[in-house]
């Protein structure tokens, strides 16, 4: 079945990009910002529109683009909807159910990609994109987000950790390290299962030293240009993961702690976003064939995020609410600085414009 061209995936990217403008909007009305009503009527669905919503949506369409079937992007598609209704105020259940389908069509495409290449990275995947619906249904069957957030969280660095698994085929990685990848990956899923928050913790804090110490990254920061702006997110992003680890250690992931919004956001803004940071000068020219050419003007937006995510940290561990608010909105400002500089780069290389 032929794939959808580029110009018909510009849509379903717009679906996401909605998803993390009402996410952030809402994440902001948590924190008594005044925003747009739609958003403010969000603010209980903040970690929803961010995970399931935008980044569902995104890694979906990545992976219906990896594989090459029409029919893969359903995933992405149902996971935008998803967006749309929860900022729509439409019925709660109506946006847990599609977005649940959206999960079972990310698996169902990462099952196609473990076919086509039967490896450790492709069943980590899978994996993740096995959390995100385990994530769905939780939140679906239960009263509240809190029994999703873990699963949700896995879907996220299971995903990021089986992409750069499959980097370290580049790099002399000794058998024994990939057999305590493999045995890291199965204490993560035991400690959700068991719903030990610190075991979880643990769970991370080794992980982000396995990365640290086997990633491709480590190698590429001696490099220039691009390849050194990505290995520079991925050692950051996994020095977050780290300080995630080290904070749930503390207790802080266990819902109602009130280091709780430190530990999420070092992994949503520190890990996550570090990696998208990253990543986005190649997997949005892949997804859209329009070259995003690098600059060094790119090294801006991740060293504000970076300085704004230590301030929304330390406002939280220090009880400052006024840090901890000002410091969110700038987080907030710096996506859209990102967003900014990538267009900006884009359309210094288009035809007409200026060189």
């Amino acid at each position: 079945m032929a794939d959808v061209k580029p110009g018909g995936r510009l849509p379903l990217l717009f679906f996401g990009v909605l998803s993390l403008l009402g996410g952030v909007l809402a994440g902001l009305a948590r924190l008594d910002w005044h925003v747009p009503t739609p958003a403010a009527q969000a603010a209980g669905v903040h970690g929803p529109l961010m995970i399931a919503a935008f980044f569902g949506t995104v890694i979906s369409l990545e992976r219906a683009v990896a594989i090459s079937q029409r029919w893969a992007y359903l995933a992405p598609l149902a996971a935008g909807a998803s967006g749309v209704m929860l900022l729509a105020g439409a019925p709660l259940l109506a946006g847990q159910v599609f977005g649940s389908l959206a999960a079972l069509g990310l698996i169902a495409a990462s099952l196609v990609a473990w076919q086509r290449q039967k490896a450790v990275f492709t069943v980590v995947l899978a994996l993740g994109a096995a959390c995100w619906l385990v994530g769905n249904l939780a939140w679906l069957l239960g009263s509240d987000v809190g029994g999703a957030v873990p699963w949700w969280l896995l879907f996220l660095v299971l995903t990021i950790a089986g992409e750069r698994l499959e980097l370290t085929r580049f790099l002399p990685t000794p058998p024994a390290a990939r057999r305590i990848f493999i045995a890291l990956v199965g204490l993560l899923l035991f400690a959700a299962a068991l719903g030990s928050d610190r075991l979880l913790a643990a769970g991370l804090i080794a992980l982000a030293g396995w990365l640290l110490r086997y990633d491709i990254a480590r190698r590429n920061i001696g490099t220039t240009g691009l390849t050194r702006f990505i290995a520079a997110c991925l050692l950051s992003g996994y020095v977050w993961l780290a300080i995630a680890g080290l904070l749930g250690l503390a207790g802080a992931l266990a819902p109602g702690h009130p280091w709780r919004d430190a530990a999420l956001h070092a992994i949503g803004l520190g890990f996550v976003f570090a990696m998208v940071f990253g990543h986005a000068p190649i997997i949005f020219p892949a997804v859209t064939r329009i070259r995003i050419p690098y600059h060094p003007a790119l090294y801006l937006p991740l060293a504000l995020l970076h300085l704004t995510l230590a301030g929304r940290i330390l406002g939280g561990l220090g009880d400052h609410f006024a840090l901890r608010q000002y410091a969110a909105l700038t987080n907030g400002l710096v996506l859209i600085v990102f967003i900014a500089t990538m267009v900006t780069l884009v359309r210094s290389k288009a035809p007409g414009g200026p060189s």
